[in-house]
């Protein structure tokens, strides 16, 4: 139960106060007329069309959470904020109701309640577009005051915040305080919004078709993660949560499309980092007759949409980096990056015992007994040093075999695959593949990962017979491609920790418990 501190007894007491006086503390109906900014909008306007800063009078009714409040007597200042931005109340005692100007003088109306209030435009001697309000309505009181938090400059010029809301685990709980006293929180949603808006707009364009495709799955596949599992009572049936919409997609070029796309969601029972959420929001888009050099141009040419769209420039600022996402990005093999990057060509130590030995005695990195020579390459090799470095947009190609089981082999050399991942800022940011649709080859590749990984391994892909089933019909020559959406908006927004772009981020219980 809500046991009220100091403050929130105060305000209770002031809405009983109110309510005694016939207030109705949340009301069922608003009237506004203009938002913040098309108020100020209309009188900029009027002014224009006048060619005076006394142009006829505009009536408006805005509404908006009050900010800021200052009471003199018999007038006050009041500025109240919608989604737009903000815009001043004025209030004098001649203009309205005495008992009604009270309940402001009085501050049984204060700061953090929501108002509406209609009157004619108007601007101060400070020369302020402000609402001379004539009519006055509280549309919803706070009973607890919103955090407040302080700020102070540095003499380097950096911000450090501090106060009672400093606290970021507790701003991520409390989205909606954050949100409510963080503009540039609020921002951040809006870029991420119109990042999805730029993404869908590109694909669609692109010829793509948007399809949706089952979270809860009979069998999760088409990534190397372990899955959150749930149980369905009514058909006594063990589902997953997906971890990727990679087969189900596929599948849907066996039955005739030539390319589709999904924006969504993807769970995936791993730890939280960074850059990792166990929920996030991935998008997937497969096309035929092309292959993993005609995604390469498809992404590049999507994420500088996606740039010029948000940010209206390619060039972005991330950390201490400008990063060009103009076309065309860097491309490289993974065994080029690796050598170029420690002079250690991995094809010299074929098999997994002998690189194991060579991470230790090069780097004393110590590898799990039995993890499979490709996954060395990757994570030991590449994921440690080379791939912090990858700072502008690069293509990393040809990746093993046995981490790339929907993957093509490389024409010159049969243990890697048409494989890529694309860089940037150090992280990675999406994979790609020219798409296996040789059954016979798909089921071999099921039955080899099979034999590497152990049940409950993250890198455990199980054999789908219905996806094989489905390619027995007839997969086109296909290329696809994943991206996460979450890194792109920390990209875009300058935004280093992926709790930072989701609105509501996983956190431990609030008690601290697990």
């Amino acid at each position: 139960m809500w046991q009220p501190n100091r403050l929130e007894e105060e305000r209770l007491e002031k809405a009983r106060r109110l309510e005694a006086a016939g207030i109705e503390l949340y009301p069922r109906r608003v009237t506004r007329t203009h938002t913040a900014a098309a108020a100020l909008a209309a009188r900029q306007a009027a002014e224009a069309a006048a060619g005076t800063t006394e142009p006829p009078e505009t009536l408006v009714t805005v509404a908006g959470r009050i900010r800021r409040a200052s009471i003199k007597g018999k007038v006050a200042f009041m500025h109240i904020e919608d989604e737009t931005g903000r815009i001043q109340l004025f209030f004098r005692i001649n203009d309205l109701d005495e008992t009604r100007y009270g309940f402001i003088k009085d501050k049984l109306i204060e700061v953090d309640d929501f108002v509406q209030a209609t009157g004619a435009l108007m601007r101060t001697t400070a020369g302020e577009i402000s609402v001379r309000v004539t009519d006055f309505t509280l549309l919803a009181k706070s009973l607890s005051p919103l955090p407040v938090i302080k700020q102070q400059v540095q003499e380097d010029g950096r911000v450090v915040e501090y106060g009672e809301f400093s606290d970021k685990e507790t701003r991520y709980r409390q989205r909606y305080a954050d949100l409510a006293v963080n503009k540039n929180v609020r921002d951040t949603f809006i870029v991420r919004s119109r990042v999805l808006k730029a993404m869908r707009e590109f694909l669609d364009d692109e010829g793509m078709l948007e399809v949706e495709t089952p979270i809860l799955q009979p069998l999760y596949g088409g990534a190397a993660a372990r899955p959150f599992t749930t149980f369905h009572n009514q058909l006594e049936q063990e589902l997953y949560l997906r971890i990727s919409f990679e087969l189900y997609l596929k599948r849907l070029l066996v039955g005739g499309y030539d390319a589709v796309y999904e924006i969504g969601r993807d769970f995936r029972n791993e730890g939280v980092s960074f850059k990792h959420n166990p929920e996030f929001t991935m998008m997937e888009f497969y096309k035929a007759y092309i292959d993993y050099h005609g995604v390469m141009d498809i992404v590049e040419r999507m994420m500088a949409h996606i740039a010029g769209r948000v940010l209206g420039s390619t060039q972005v600022t991330y950390g201490d980096h400008t990063i060009d996402l103009t076309p065309p990005w860097q491309r490289l093999t993974i065994r080029e990056a690796v050598l170029a990057r420690t002079g250690i060509d991995y094809m010299a130590t074929p098999d997994a015992e002998s690189l194991a030995a060579l991470l230790e005695e090069r780097f004393g990195q110590r590898v799990k007994p039995g993890t499979p020579w490709g996954k060395m390459v990757v994570d030991e090799l590449f994921g440690t040093h080379v791939e912090p470095h990858l700072i502008q947009p690069t293509f990393i190609c040809e990746y093993p075999r046995d981490v790339s089981p929907f993957a093509k082999r490389a024409e010159r050399d049969d243990r890697h695959t048409e494989r890529f991942e694309v860089f940037i800022a150090g992280m990675e940011f999406g994979n790609a593949f020219t798409e296996l649709n040789d059954p016979r080859d798909q089921e071999a590749r099921f039955v080899e990962m099979a034999a590497l990984y152990r049940t409950g391994d993250d890198d455990e892909t199980p054999l789908d017979e219905d996806y094989l089933r489905a390619m027995r019909y007839g997969m086109p020559p296909c290329g696809g491609f994943g991206i996460g959406v979450d890194r792109v908006v920390m990209l875009l927004t300058n935004r280093h920790i992926i709790r930072d772009v989701l609105l509501y981020p996983h956190l431990r219980r609030e008690d601290g418990s697990a």
